[in-house]
């Protein structure tokens, strides 16, 4: 393997429990519960549910989706603050630097939101490519996000490992060649995450050249 690419939002950073827990409190101040389900298409994706729509039509009532969606964002930033990287990570990547082995990331998030984090963090100079939604036309489970991060480095497909938290981003990678291991968080350890080759608690768990290793074996 000659290439690892990093999944952001809930595999570097845990976004997705905030993003998620933001939005619960908004819907129980209206009275109403955000359903894991229905949330849970989005994870890894993009625009395939609008929670402050869903609101509305559980509420019978036109509300101010522009407004609930800024203050959604508003809270997600405050919490997100508050996150650290998670465990494993920089292990990763200064190992990988050790191996020789190259890094990406690919998400289904926006460049700013993906590039502004990952400069917060310190991490951003470790990442040969990033490829966001803002470099393709469709996202995750599509696998045009991890195809232009391959283009990218000239890396073959057989070569490459996506390390992902969501089904979304699992099937992203194996559509388009790659390993992909998955290392759910919070919520997505709730998912079918069966279609990855290996599945880990955390990457603290195994380290790098171990885990390409038993890719190696399979």
């Amino acid at each position: 393997m000659r290439l690892v690419v990093f999944d952001f939002d809930g595999l570097i950073l845990d976004t997705e429990v905030p993003v998620y827990d933001a939005w619960q409190t908004i819907y129980r101040e209206h009275g109403h519960t955000l359903d894991f389900d229905k949330w849970a298409q989005c994870i890894g994706t993009h625009d395939v549910f609008d929670p402050a729509r869903e609101l509305a039509t559980l509420c019978g009532r036109d509300l101010d989706c522009g407004a609930l969606t800024e203050r959604h964002r508003a809270d997600c930033d405050a919490l997100i603050a508050h996150e650290t990287i998670l465990p494993g990570v920089r292990d990763y990547v200064e190992e990988a630097r050790q191996l020789g082995v190259r890094l990406g990331v690919a998400s289904s998030s926006s460049r700013k939101w993906v590039e502004g984090h990952l400069t917060r963090l310190g991490l951003r100079e470790h990442f040969e490519v990033v490829r966001c939604r803002d470099d393709v036309t469709i996202v995750k489970p599509d696998p045009a996000l991890y195809l232009a991060v391959l283009e990218a480095t000239g890396v073959p497909a057989r070569e490459a490992v996506a390390i992902e938290d969501s089904p979304n981003g699992v099937w992203a990678a194996k559509r388009a060649g790659m390993s992909a291991v998955a290392v759910p968080n919070a919520l997505t350890a709730r998912l079918d995450l069966a279609h990855a080759d290996v599945r880990l608690r955390s990457l603290a768990d195994l380290p790098l050249r171990e885990l390409l290793a038993k890719l190696g074996a399979r």
